[in-house]
């Protein structure tokens, strides 16, 4: 395990994330790992328990942070949902917050290339793709827009409808506009009801006792609408009962969630 720090042009700041390198000798596929509101590339590697499976199925995992740091933009900490730790992994088109707060490029672009340039035995041509509840609407996102990007894509109670929910409304009305017809573009649920791309073999795993289920994630939405598209009615949503929304649960099933990315990633 190592973390790097890099200069990000895309985000015109210093950005940190972290690797965890699989013992092998040829070139290794990567899952990437999106975290949350208020998360820095640190979370998931202190709680996630991924390094453990990575290294059983031999795969390369990426942690990188969840937004611009330092930018000093007015209005940027004050608040635990807005701004640093709330990047929302989408490109702002609206100011000051376009100047720096374009995690959608970062993610599906710049990160890659960069990891592909200076780490030789991580093979960027076989990516997948997941995160945890901002996180998740992340790798959904990234997945959904991108066809054959992703071998795979999972998340943890993710935020399926982001231009509905309180928190999306929050972050993509600074960031985005006030246009709503933008927004679509970073909501999972419409991205997924447009999507004809190919099999996303996608995985999604949310707890019934999570306090944020009804108002801000919108897991049965996105699990009908996949149902409705037939390049997606295979999508394996699972209700687990008695999970929050916290880390215990996300390190229950991380397990299941490699061995999925791997079974893809190998082929």
């Amino acid at each position: 395990m190592a973390r790097y720090k890099h200069r990000s042009s895309v985000l015109g700041c210093d950005m940190h994330f972290h690797v965890f390198h699989p013992k092998v000798e040829q070139k290794a596929p990567v899952v990437f790992y999106l975290s949350g509101l208020t998360c820095t590339d640190l979370n998931v590697i202190e709680k996630g328990f991924a390094q453990r499976w990575c290294s059983q199925h031999g795969l390369f995992f990426v942690a990188p942070d969840t937004s611009p740091r330092g930018l000093g933009i007015p209005g940027e900490d004050p608040d635990w949902d807005f701004g640093t730790g709330a990047g929302m992994y989408v490109d702002a088109t609206n100011a000051p917050w376009s100047s720096g707060y374009k995690m959608y490029s970062y993610i599906t672009q710049e990160l890659p290339q960069l990891l592909s340039a200076q780490l030789p035995l991580l093979d960027t041509s076989r990516m997948s793709i997941t995160g945890h509840s901002m996180g998740g609407h992340g790798a959904l996102l990234c997945a959904l827009k991108n066809p054959g990007l992703y071998k795979s894509v999972s998340a943890f109670a993710p935020i399926c409808n982001s231009s509905e929910v309180p928190w999306g409304i929050k972050t993509f009305t600074a960031y985005l506009g006030e246009d709503k017809s933008t927004w679509k573009e970073y909501d999972a649920c419409h991205l997924a009801s447009q999507y004809n791309g190919p099999d996303l073999h996608l995985l999604v795993d949310q707890g019934t006792a999570d306090k944020f289920l009804e108002v801000q994630l919108s897991t049965a939405k996105f699990e009908g609408i996949c149902k409705a598209n037939p390049v997606l009615s295979n999508a394996k949503i699972n209700m687990r009962p008695g999970y929050d929304h916290g880390y215990y649960f996300v390190s229950t099933f991380m397990e299941e969630h490699i061995a999925h990315h791997a079974n893809f990633l190998k082929q």
